[in-house]
């Protein structure tokens, strides 16, 4: 197999790959309840946090941003040496409509690692719940620590530094050379990771993410914790159970990521086949490609140019022998090659709201007449193969990789060296053809990441907490496998499972009205059924889906 050597790429589209897998003032000692804080291991003893509450003093987020209350506030950097050194952990809320009748907080982990809680409760608002939640809780999202605004992990000296870099790497590696190329720029990453921010990363740990909440919990003046996580959000959810488990209220768990599997003690699989992304992407793909068939040529482009799956592979063997220029907003040009469609493809399985325009950009590498015809009569505000791109964080304003890579590194296990990829690739492949390589690598930056918190929780994870939880998974997931849904409520002592019959990642990506009753219920009168099911709102290929996709920063591993 030939292809071109790619002449430029888009930094942030290699960003995801490489990441690929998320208040300063007066302080009063902390509640006294006794809760474990540490062990990387099921026999490690276990200590009380015991660490000063910050003063939280809320101020103006700025300009259009009136609807929302932000600030910052200072936390240890290490939880062992509670008054020692700290870092800031910023912090926004959008205020209880009726602040009479208010539950309290509702903190909120949109995924990630590396997803920003600031933006994205900014972006979304009242998109996020239902009236009656919002009117009974403030909603405070935070950047986790070495994430975003909170004194954020990065790689690299400035911006432009690490844009170059990442303009150098393949989404994901296709030939030995590639491969080769590959697993120097791993290296490389880590190596650099570790140079610029290799102290922040070794106190970047999710449990110490979950002892940074519950400060913050105690700083809002919660005497419990109401918690809504989505993908790498239930993983935090499992840690802070595990950690706090007198300490909760109420815990939504959308998108369930099996925190073994995350963890990975004992499995000499990459991050990337541990979590089954291929597998659920591949079936969730499938569903995708038969959907179109039915919905035919007016709803589904590909429906236009024969079979949707044949002509979606002839594009991929044309794309790796003859990848496409695109031209970028600046007048520069990327190629667009087999990996990147692949991660479109994986990308866009997110929402199925997004399937009509997806499906219209992949018509337009084929037949752009077809495609032009598309765009014109299905989309929602999408008019071209970039704005779609752009629409699903393919193009984005420049963020740090720093913030995904240091909680990945410290809290999981990885082959230990990059040698083993391309043959984890190559098994990875057998179980799930196209995306079984695109994320056979996840994770493979760590192999030279030299930092470690010796803080971070790996298990046991069966629950002790007294606390009911809500636990959702969506049938098609392509992220978080439904699979996985069913174990992790096992988990919890008093859980109750509810299924999203549909598609996508989590129901913040595919709004179902059911769900959101559902969730309402939960958080302000905690009652749930467990086993109910819901559907989604929208339809895949419906004409009213492309205009309702929520704004969202996006996550890595899910």
């Amino acid at each position: 197999m030939r292809r071109k050597e790619r002449v430029l790429r888009s930094a942030p589209a290699a960003a995801i790959a490489a990441a690929a897998i998320v208040m300063v003032g007066a302080v009063v000692p902390a509640a006294a309840t006794p809760a474990p804080t540490g062990g990387g291991s099921a026999g490690a003893e276990r200590t009380q946090v015991d660490a000063p509450v910050p003063d939280v003093n809320w101020g103006d987020c700025g300009e259009g941003l009136e609807q929302f209350d932000c600030t910052s506030v200072e936390v240890p950097s290490d939880y062992d040496e509670p008054n020692g050194s700290t870092t800031e952990i910023a912090m926004t809320r959008m205020p209880a409509t009726d602040p009479e009748n208010k539950i309290g907080s509702l903190f909120l982990n949109f995924g990630g690692p590396g997803g920003p809680g600031v933006q994205n409760l900014q972006l979304m608002g009242d998109a996020l719940f239902t009236d009656e939640v919002r009117a009974q809780f403030d909603i405070i999202g935070f950047d986790p620590r070495g994430v975003g605004q909170s004194d954020p992990a990065t790689c690299f000296p400035d911006q432009e530094t690490e844009n170059e870099f990442l303009a150098g790497m393949d989404a994901f590696p296709i030939t030995q050379r590639e491969e080769r190329r590959m697993i120097a720029q791993s290296a490389a990453l880590g190596i650099s990771c570790t140079a610029v921010s290799g102290d922040r990363i070794s106190t970047s740990s999710t449990a110490n993410v979950a002892r940074d909440m519950d400060l913050l919990r105690q700083a809002v003046g919660d005497e419990e914790l109401n918690y809504v996580g989505y993908s790498y959000g239930t993983f935090l959810g499992a840690t802070y159970g595990q950690l706090f488990p007198d300490r909760i209220r109420t815990m939504v768990l959308d998108g369930t990521v099996d925190p073994e599997a995350y963890v990975g003690e004992g499995d000499d699989r990459t991050m990337g086949r541990r979590m089954g992304q291929h597998v659920a992407t591949d079936e969730t793909y499938q569903q995708f490609l038969q959907l179109c068939e039915e919905a035919g040529r007016q709803q589904c482009a590909l429906a236009g140019l024969g079979d949707p799956e044949q002509v979606v592979e002839d594009l991929f063997d044309q794309l790796k022998e003859n990848p496409v220029d695109l031209e970028l907003p600046d007048g520069s040009t990327m190629e667009y090659g087999y990996d990147d469609a692949v991660m479109t493809i994986f990308q866009a399985m997110y929402s199925p709201m997004q399937w009509g325009d997806l499906a219209a950009t992949l018509a337009a590498l084929v037949e752009p007449a077809e495609a032009n015809r598309a765009f014109s009569t299905q989309s929602g505000g999408v008019d071209s193969i970039r704005d779609f791109l752009r629409a699903i964080g393919f193009f984005q304003d420049y963020a740090s990789v720093g913030g995904a890579i240091a909680s990945t590194c410290v809290d999981a296990e990885h082959p230990g060296t990059l040698a083993d990829y391309p043959a984890q690739a190559d098994a990875a492949e057998e179980e799930a053809e196209h995306f079984g390589a695109a994320r056979a690598w996840v994770g493979s930056q760590c192999e030279t990441i030299r930092a470690n918190d010796e803080d971070a929780f790996t298990g046991p994870w069966e629950q002790t907490t007294d606390a009911s939880v809500l636990v959702i998974g969506t049938r098609y997931d392509p992220a978080t496998p439904y699979a996985f849904t069913e174990p992790y409520a096992d988990l919890w002592p008093n859980a109750s499972m509810l299924t999203v019959e549909g598609y996508g990642h989590t129901t913040m990506m595919t709004p179902s009205a059911c769900a959101n009753t559902a969730i309402e219920d939960y958080l302000i009168d905690l009652e749930a059924t467990d086993g109910a099911t819901c559907t989604q709102d929208v339809a895949p290929f419906a004409p009213a889906a492309q205009s309702e996709q929520p704004e969202v920063a996006p996550a890595t591993i899910g």
